[in-house]
């Protein structure tokens, strides 16, 4: 006699093999980039910094949700002016970093008009866009 019962673990297991092949491209991903000056980067992320801006560009900046969706889809490396076309003059600028070897990383801050404590930073290498991320204050 055949039994047709299935366990719970066999089903459990063939819907988390994606979950966990997402996870292991994710921590291959991560081991490929530098990860000491991506944590400089990202330990820059702290309100101290958004606070001491080194240059104010324009004082009224604000990035509105429009902007914010379309500056999602510009790919990384694009010319630094495509960026600006969709969202003009920063807020402020920070202070430059290098995040990788060699390179100097130039950074802007843009305040989210429905909630200025949110601002997005995005990061130009060699007046290419190199990408973004968010900072809350």
């Amino acid at each position: 006699m055949v039994s047709t019962h299935q366990s719970g673990g066999g089903v459990a297991l063939s819907t988390a093999k994606p979950f966990i092949a997402g996870g292991l491209v994710f921590a291959i991903g991560l081991m490929a980039v530098d990860g000491q000056s991506l944590g400089r980067w990202l330990s820059t992320a702290s309100p101290e910094t958004v606070q001491g801006c080194e240059k104010m560009v324009q004082s009224n900046a604000q990035l509105s949700r429009e902007q914010l969706a379309k500056l999602l889809v510009v790919p990384e490396r694009d010319p630094k002016e495509a960026v600006r076309k969709i969202v003009a003059e920063p807020y402020c600028s920070l202070p430059q970093l290098q995040v990788r070897s060699g390179v100097v990383s130039e950074r802007e801050a843009y305040p989210m008009a429905w909630d200025p404590a949110v601002q997005l930073v995005i990061l130009y290498e060699n007046d290419e866009y190199a990408g973004y991320r968010f900072r809350f204050q």
